[in-house]
Formats: structure tokens, C-alpha cells, sequence
């Protein structure tokens, strides 16, 4: 059976400091759409709501709109930007690069039905 729906109708939305969080829920897909504003951290603003450090969430990620740092536990670093297409493992730390607002799409799954709940 076909599903479609609508992403300016999400299934739920979540607010969080500096930013929300709006999933659609289908069956074998479960998509995000991240809205952070500038300013954003994610130790800052979702750290004390997870429950940890750093983000434990995948992401398998489109950046629409906006740039966004990210920093792994292990080291590594990079920078994100509109049309990048990204996965990023768990155990980050991110946050928005300058002045502009930052959209993603996250097609990971988990970040759809877990980001930004407490743990």
C-alpha cells in the first residue's frame, strides 16, 4: 500500500531550545525535518534533555539551508552546507554556524522518533 504525507502536516513536533523538530511516521520510513536557529548548540540545548555528552542519535542527513559545525568524540570535525548530503555516527557534538537559521532532513530514522526526548 502507497503512504504519502505532507511535511507541512508532520505527526508530531518537538521543541527544544534554539530550534524544533518535525517527523512524519510511515511505514519502513521514519524522516525528520531540523530547524535550528542561530546560536544553537547541541550540548547546550538538548545535553540536559538526552540525558548525555554528546548527540547518540545517527544521522543519515541532507542540509537544506544553513551551515553547521560538527565535532566527533574521536576528533574528527567538519562543516556542513546547503546541499551537502552527510551521515554522521553517534557521538557529536554540533552546532550552527553563523547567522542564518539551519534546516535538515534526516532520513536515519532514529533521529525521527528519539531526538530531542528525554532519555
Amino acid at each position: 500500500m502507497m503512504e504519502v504525507k505532507a511535511l507541512e502536516k508532520p505527526d508530531e513536533r518537538r521543541d527544544f531550545p534554539r530550534g524544533h523538530l518535525e517527523a512524519v511516521h510511515m511505514t519502513g520510513l521514519d524522516f525528520a525535518v531540523a530547524t535550528f536557529e542561530p546560536g544553537w548548540r547541541w550540548s547546550e540545548s538538548l545535553a540536559s534533555i538526552s540525558g548525555t555528552d554528546t548527540c547518540q542519535i545517527h544521522h543519515n542527513g541532507y542540509m537544506v539551508k544553513g551551515r553547521m559545525h560538527i565535532t566527533m568524540d574521536e576528533g574528527g570535525e567538519g562543516e556542513l552546507g546547503p546541499g551537502d548530503v552527510f551521515v554522521v555516527p553517534p557521538g557529536h557534538d554540533a552546532w550552527v554556524v553563523g547567522d542564518e537559521q539551519c534546516v535538515v532532513y534526516d532520513f536515519a530514522g532514529s533521529m525521527a522518533k528519539d531526538y530531542g526526548k528525554a532519555q
